[in-house]
This record gives structure tokens, C-alpha cells and sequence, in this order.
């Protein structure tokens, strides 16, 4: 199995959720084994996406080097896991990556109109030998040994619009669109209004959030799926999993996880050289498997 990178540069303008200012994003093909590389224009500074980039998690998932940051990635490296790109250079004129509508469709779309190219180079993921989980409280997000890619998560709210929803998710690059990409971020009124007096969420609204009241969802056109809530949590981990720089060969399992417990997940399981294999794709039986999963018809 080979890697992946695009055909073309593609460039798109949106919106960033917390700033809310405009913000460039292009997209560039990047040679093989070059990673994904995150380039900020307007500063002339590069951060490739590892683990130890990670300066903070609070309220999106968010990549520095020195004084400069990018946020708010998660959603868009969720949508290139999920079509198996290696290598990417992502240029972006300001600190956020546009929110689009809050989903994952977008960037599909965008990677789509790019196109997918096959390199001449092996592809490589890191295979779960044993499990590692992290605890904080009632939360803990877990990876155990599997042979394909599978996502469990489980979510409680005290609110009558989410309550208890789980959802098992085995992972393929045409069961994303179908069961994830269109999962939107969610939040309540009073914290993005809590936000907003803090200077976030200013790019925030209706068009790329669920708003939930004490009582529903403010979104007049309703759910995208029934369960859209811990969809979306799935979306979220699928694209802090994919710090890990090549595609998951296990489990992750959670309940109530973030992007905070995500990212010491990634840290403690990079930090036991048991817990985990990094498998070449070639002559494996686990290539069948993941050869199969982005597979996009």
C-alpha cells in the first residue's frame, strides 16, 4: 500500500470560529515521507503536525512553534485521515483553519476537487500492541489491539436534546462521508456567550454550529443524523488521532473524551515503545484491511 498525497493546489476562503476573521487556506502536493506540514504565509513559519507541536487544547486542538500558532485543526486532519493523505502542505494567511459549516463535508469536497495522487513510497501505520487508556474522572478515551480501525465513543449530557448517545464506527474512507464528515460541532448558548465575552467564538453561528438552549437545538433545519452529537465526537477524535502522523491500526474507545485527553493519549502511547508496532504496508496482512478501508466507491 502506497502513500498519498494530492493531485493539484486547491485554495479555498472561509471563516475562523474563534477570531472570526477571514482566513486563505491552500491546499499544496508535498513529496513522499514530507508529513503534513502546516505553513502560516503570513509569517513565513512551518509546524509539522507531531504530538509535541500540540501547545494547547482548551478549546480546539492547536499546533505552535515559538509565538505562532494554527487552530482549530482537527476537523480538517479528520477529513485527510479519512482519505488516506500522508503528505500535505496546509498554507494558511492567519491562525485558523476556516470552520466551513462546523462539519467535515467541506474538506471532503476539497480534497476531492484536489484529487488523490499514489506515491512511490510505502505506506506505514502504527498498530495497537496493547491497550493504553487515560482516566480523568467518569472521561477516559482508550486504544486497544484490533485488526481494523474502529471508533467507540459514548456521550451523557443532562440535556433533553442529547442525553445518552453512543455510536460504533468502523472506520472506511466511503462510510466517513456517509456516517461522519456531515457531523457538525455543538454548543450551548450561554458558554458561547461566555466565549464571545472571553474573544472567542466570534466566527461562531448558526451556519457552522448546533446552538443548544436550555431546552433544544436553536438550528431551525434540525439534525443531520439522530445521533449527530457523538458523531461529531468520532469526527473530533479521528482528527487528533491522526497527530500521530499514519492511520490508527486499533481500537479507541471513550467515554466523554477531548481534545486534551487525545492528545495524552497520543503522548503515553508514543511513549511506551510496547504498546505499539510501526507497520511497513507491504507483504502485511493488515494491508488487506486498510487497503479496503479507503477505498472511496
Amino acid at each position: 500500500m502506497k502513500q498519498k498525497t494530492i493531485e493539484k493546489r486547491v485554495e479555498i476562503v472561509g471563516i475562523g470560529l474563534h477570531k472570526g476573521v477571514p482566513v486563505k487556506m491552500i491546499l499544496e502536493p508535498l513529496e513522499a515521507n514530507s508529513g503534513i506540514v502546516f505553513y502560516r504565509s503570513d509569517l513565513g513559519v512551518s509546524i509539522e503536525l507531531k504530538p509535541e507541536n500540540v501547545v494547547d487544547t482548551t478549546m480546539a486542538t492547536v499546533l505552535g512553534k515559538g509565538k505562532v500558532r494554527v487552530s482549530t485543526i482537527e476537523h480538517f486532519l479528520s477529513a485527510i485521515a479519512a482519505y488516506g493523505i500522508d503528505n500535505l502542505r496546509i498554507c494558511l494567511d492567519n491562525e485558523e483553519v476556516p470552520i466551513m459549516d462546523g462539519s467535515a463535508i467541506g474538506y471532503c469536497m476539497l480534497l476531492e476537487e484536489a484529487g488523490i495522487c499514489v506515491q512511490n513510497a510505502n505506506k506505514k501505520a502504527i498498530a495497537i500492541r496493547k491497550p493504553i487508556e487515560i482516566v480523568e474522572a467518569q472521561k477516559f478515551v482508550r486504544v486497544e489491539p484490533s485488526e481494523k480501525m474502529i471508533f467507540d465513543f459514548s456521550i451523557d449530557f443532562d440535556h433533553p436534546a442529547i442525553r445518552n448517545q453512543q455510536y460504533k464506527f468502523t472506520f472506511s474512507t466511503k462510510a466517513y462521508k456517509e456516517e461522519i464528515a456531515r457531523a457538525r460541532t455543538f454548543g450551548f448558548l450561554h458558554e458561547v456567550n461566555y466565549l464571545r465575552s472571553k474573544g472567542l467564538a466570534k466566527g461562531g453561528d448558526l451556519s457552522n454550529c448546533i446552538v443548544l438552549d436550555e431546552s433544544g437545538i436553536l438550528n431551525k433545519e434540525g439534525l443531520r443524523y439522530k445521533e449527530e452529537f457523538v458523531r461529531h465526537k468520532i469526527l473530533d477524535a479521528i482528527g487528533d488521532m491522526a497527530l500521530l502522523g499514519m492511520p490508527l491500526l486499533g481500537t479507541y474507545i471513550s467515554f466523554a473524551g477531548s481534545h486534551k485527553l487525545n492528545h495524552f493519549l497520543t503522548k503515553q502511547l508514543l511513549s511506551d515503545e510496547k504498546a505499539y508496532e510501526i507497520i511497513n504496508l507491504e507483504d502485511k496482512a493488515e494491508e488487506e484491511n486498510l487497503e479496503y478501508a479507503y477505498e472511496t466507491h
